[in-house]
C-alpha cells in the first residue's frame, strides 16, 4: 500500500505535471512567474486548495452524487467547492500575509477558474482503483508537481531578466521558449513510473 502511495505521488507530480505534461493551469503559469517569491506563494495556496478541494469533491462524489444518481450536477458541484475554498483561501492569505496577498493580486480569485483544480478534482473522482487515501495523494503530488514546475520557471525568468535577451524575445516569447525546454525536460521522467 505504501509503495503504491509513493508511486502515485511520484507519478503525479514529475510524470504526468499538471502543467508540463497535461498542460493544465497554463494562466497562472506563465502569469505569476515572473518573481519568485510570489510564485512560491501561488503553488502553496494551489496545493491547499487542491488537496481540500479533491478530498472534498471526492466525497461528494461517492457519498452524495452517485447514491442520489446526481452524477450530471458534477461539474457545477465541483466548480462551487472550488469557488468556496479559494474564497477562503484568500481570506486567509489577506490576514496572515498582505504582502503575498498583495502580490498575488488577480491570480488568487483566480485560482477558482484554475482549470488544473477542477482538473485535478475530476481526475481523481474518475480513477476507478483510487479510493480517497489514493486521491489525496494523487492531488498532494499534482500541487507539489504544479509548485515545483512554477517555482523551478520563476528562477529562470528571474535569471532570464539579469541577462542580454535579444530584443525581439524579451518577454512573453523567450518565456513560452523556457516553457516548452521545461516541458521537455519533465517529458524524460515518463520512465519511472
Amino acid at each position: 500500500m505504501g509503495t503504491n502511495l509513493l508511486v502515485i505521488l511520484i507519478a503525479a507530480m514529475l510524470v504526468n505535471n499538471i502543467i508540463l505534461t497535461r498542460f493544465l493551469g497554463l494562466c497562472p503559469f506563465i502569469g505569476v512567474s515572473r518573481k519568485l517569491s510570489t510564485a512560491a506563494g501561488m503553488g502553496g495556496a494551489v496545493i491547499f486548495v487542491m488537496t481540500l478541494a479533491t478530498i472534498i469533491t471526492w466525497l461528494i462524489q461517492y457519498y452524495v452524487l452517485k447514491p442520489f444518481d446526481l452524477i450530471y450536477l458534477r461539474t457545477v458541484t465541483f466548480i462551487l467547492i472550488i469557488a468556496a475554498l479559494v474564497q477562503m483561501v484568500e481570506i486567509i492569505v489577506k490576514k496572515v500575509s498582505p504582502p503575498l496577498y498583495q502580490a498575488l493580486g488577480i491570480y488568487l480569485p483566480l485560482i477558482t477558474t484554475n482549470c488544473a483544480i477542477l482538473g485535478v478534482a475530476i481526475l481523481a473522482a474518475d480513477t476507478v482503483n483510487f479510493g480517497l487515501l489514493e486521491a489525496t495523494t494523487f492531488s498532494i503530488g499534482t500541487g507539489l508537481g504544479f509548485a515545483l514546475a512554477i517555482i523551478i520557471f520563476s528562477a529562470i525568468r528571474e535569471k532570464l531578466d539579469l541577462n542580454d535577451v535579444p530584443e525581439s524575445m524579451e518577454g512573453v516569447p523567450i518565456a513560452f521558449v523556457v516553457a516548452a525546454i521545461l516541458s521537455l525536460a519533465f517529458m524524460g521522467f515518463a520512465g519511472l513510473a
